[in-house]
């Protein structure tokens, strides 16, 4: 067993501390699936990101029980779909999570989006909050949500966000999501951290960065988030890219580079929401 790599954590309002980097598994499934996150577990990841709508919540927590990796080691998280805010639903769903993973606890639960055009998040918040008095779920969180809607769940249940887990890359930085966050104790969490990975790898300002270090792009990408203070949580099923990506303490990138990605934020010309991860309705 490897000791895992010595890479920074952030810590919530609520004492819930993440490491800098974890583990997606959007499209992580089946046997091949929980084999992956197995070796993910073996090369140091201790966060492992999964969601009901992903349909891998079984696979996710059969790596975690074959695992070596003590349990209490591992943070595993998992999200509550759209369709499923209204209060008994959403117990139901959380339960449901709890019981497909083979697991006693899951350790950090999201909702997945607000879908606004519902309007019952605040039903499904209260959900979770009361999750969490039961047990069953050790820290609570939301995904893809603004800052007026944490608003109206702070305002109706006194309970903050331990996490809030948005879109973030280099072409989308989020600046006044992770203001406001920052300001109430949220740990901002990153997924799709690479962007549209082909675009953004092949980015000249990426490129040259990543040159000048000696780095891939990827690297040099997970870095910039590594610096900027949020969570990463980038996604693979081969080993030694799982390792590339944690290992990166052996450089640093200066104030010019951090000045030029954050030159390339450009959220008005970037189309929002492309993601399968973004519109969860259904």
């Amino acid at each position: 067993m490897m000791e895992p790599p010595a890479i920074p954590t952030r810590k919530a309002h609520d004492g819930l501390e993440l490491p800098a980097i974890g583990f997606g598994t959007y499209k992580v499934n089946g046997f091949a699936g929980a084999e992956a996150i197995k070796s993910a577990l073996e090369v140091g990841y201790r966060l492992i990101d999964s969601a009901f709508n992903y349909e891998n919540e079984g696979v996710v927590g059969k790596a975690i029980r074959e695992s070596d990796v003590p349990r209490e080691e591992i943070i595993v998280a998992s999200k509550l779909p759209g369709r499923h805010h209204q209060y008994d639903q959403a117990r139901a769903t959380i339960e449901e999570s709890v019981a497909r993973m083979g697991l006693d606890y899951i350790d950090l639960y999201l909702i997945h989006w607000p879908n606004p055009s519902q309007g019952q998040f605040v039903e499904a918040w209260q959900a979770l909050v009361d999750a969490q008095q039961q047990g069953i779920v050790k820290h609570i969180g939301v995904s893809n949500f603004l800052p007026g809607h944490i608003d109206l769940l702070i305002r109706a249940t006194g309970v903050t966000p331990a996490v809030n887990q948005v879109e973030l890359h280099p072409f989308l930085q989020q600046n006044e999501q992770r203001a406001y966050d920052d300001a109430h104790g949220i740990i901002t969490e990153a997924w799709s951290p690479l962007g549209r990975a082909n675009q953004m790898l092949k980015d000249p300002t990426i490129l040259r960065i990543a040159a000048k270090h000696g780095v891939s792009p990827v690297a040099a990408i997970l870095r910039w988030h590594l610096q900027l203070g949020d969570v990463a949580i980038p996604k693979s099923m081969h080993r030694e890219r799982q390792r590339a990506n944690l290992d990166l303490t052996g450089f640093a990138l200066d104030e010019q580079d951090m000045q030029d990605i954050a030159a390339m934020d450009n959220p008005e010309g970037y189309t929002f929401g492309q993601n399968p991860h973004w519109h969860e309705e259904d």
